[in-house]
């Protein structure tokens, strides 16, 4: 599978349902021409997991809903849910870890500890404290 463009206006729907992994990029950036090829190949030998770009320079709203600081930045999700961001440029065997450890995530578990994550973050910025 080919990459996608990721924007402001087809993000949500992107990154809603299954493995979804997100490359921060801008034509300047060095380390993001080196990190490309790498994306690409990926993206052709996982069919399964929808690979998407953000031209940071294109998309600086999107870029600044992530608080992206470094590129190349790469961001994953799961089943909608946000699963980790990792700065630099990701050697091919490295991003092959990361999507490996992405597929063998408990995604139960993921659910439920990202709820109470979401639930004390609201309680937190409602001035309550977290039920224990």
């Amino acid at each position: 599978m080919a990459t996608t463009t990721l924007t402001a206006d087809n993000h949500d729907a992107t990154v809603s349902d299954g493995i979804v992994l997100i490359d921060f990029w801008a034509d300047w950036c060095g380390p993001c021409k080196q990190f490309a090829p790498v994306f690409e190949r990926a993206s052709e030998q996982n069919s399964d997991i929808t690979f998407a770009k953000v031209d940071t320079e294109d998309q600086q709203q999107l870029a600044a809903m992530y608080g992206i600081t470094s590129i190349p930045t790469l961001v994953g999700y799961r089943d909608g849910i946000p699963i980790f961001a990792q700065p630099g440029a990701l050697p091919a065997p490295v991003l092959d870890d990361v999507i490996s450890q992405v597929r063998a995530l408990d995604m139960e578990t993921v659910k439920k500890e990202y709820a109470e994550a979401v639930a004390a973050q609201q309680a937190s910025a409602d001035g309550a404290l977290p039920a224990e």
